[in-house]
């Protein structure tokens, strides 16, 4: 077979290591690997591959693709991927769902944390050299995660991982997922329909958003949600920008009514170096990071290797994607 791997990013972290493509070709000396390194290059390989490891594969691919059967992202989220002519089509796709819960997870612990005990805020007083401690005391405070409401939306792996975090430390955790009926994660103490989220809202100390992308789920936390929370509390995207409208974050921070977000993910990235979200106040941003770990293409490889061996022998892929669905 030929198998194209593109994957690549303006930033090193996101591109696949030419060692890793090295692997896969001693590892697998009976098929030819195609290493595109630019959208254009794929272009050019893709009518020839049968497989493509990729979260990249857009329309101009999709058409050009003559023999392509199967599709596998190193991503958890295929949103970008999941056009109609993709999504009507026989191509399989599977996807890199678990490698990046346990980083994310902890990546939601600590910014919940650094917002929890106003790390920001003496972050910022530390490079003034100010003795800040009647300021960091001011409503809402320090707070403590243990009895603490922690609400996930969204329990697949990242959002299970994200629970027994949280519970470890002794907050109480509340799960909303499509399917209710589904194994409750450890952790949590009860699972709840998305139509309930109003009524959840209102006492829900952190909000922690870690759904996938769909058409459901986008402009999920928006200004009416934003309103029902309390105003202390403090919200966390780790998901994908487009669910939460972070203009009606912006402003409900500027307000104060809302103590503190985190934001791993934006409608747009990278941010401009003059967009407003960068001043406001309270607002946590880190540049899409929460997913990355230093062994990341040591554990996104092997899941690709894996499920490459059970396509050769005509098994069930792990991580399949219901094109349908989204996810």
């Amino acid at each position: 077979m030929n198998i194209l791997v593109l994957i690549h990013s303006p930033f090193r972290m996101w591109t696949i290591p030419d060692g890793h493509v090295e692997r896969l070709r001693r590892e697998f000396p009976s098929h030819a690997f195609l290493h595109a390194r630019d959208d254009a290059e794929g272009q050019r390989l893709i009518p020839d591959a049968d497989v493509a490891f990729s979260a990249q594969i857009g329309p101009d691919h999709f058409q050009a693709a003559r023999r392509l059967r199967w599709i596998h992202s190193p991503a958890a989220g295929v949103a970008g991927m999941l056009y109609p002519e993709m999504v009507r089509s026989a191509i399989e796709i599977s996807n890199g769902r678990g490698i990046s819960a346990d980083t994310i997870a902890e990546h939601v612990l600590a910014v919940t944390l650094a917002l929890f005990r106003r790390l920001p805020l003496a972050f910022a007083r530390q490079a003034e050299r100010v003795w800040a401690q009647d300021e960091i005391g001011a409503w809402p405070g320090n707070r403590m995660l243990a009895r603490s409401r922690v609400l996930v939306i969204g329990l697949g792996s990242i959002g299970s991982a994200t629970a027994a975090r949280m519970h470890a430390l002794g907050a109480i955790v509340t799960g909303i997922r499509r399917q209710t009926n589904a194994a409750v994660p450890a952790g949590v103490s009860s699972v709840h329909s998305p139509g309930e989220l109003p009524t959840l809202l209102p006492s829900s100390d952190v909000v922690v958003v870690s759904a996938p992308q769909t058409r459901a789920t986008r402009g999920l936390i928006g200004a009416e949600e934003l309103r029902l929370m309390k105003p202390d509390a403090v919200l966390v995207n780790v998901s994908r920008g487009g669910l939460v409208d972070e203009d009606a974050v912006a402003e409900a921070l500027r307000d104060g009514r809302l103590a503190g977000a985190a934001l791993d993910v934006f409608r747009h990235e990278p941010l401009a170096p003059d967009h407003p979200l960068w001043g406001v106040p309270n607002l946590l941003i880190t540049p899409h990071t929460s997913g990355y770990r230093r062994d990341h293409w040591d554990a996104a490889v092997p899941l690709f290797d894996e499920n490459l061996g059970r396509f050769e022998r005509g098994e069930t892929l792990i991580n399949v994607v219901d094109k349908a669905a989204g996810y």
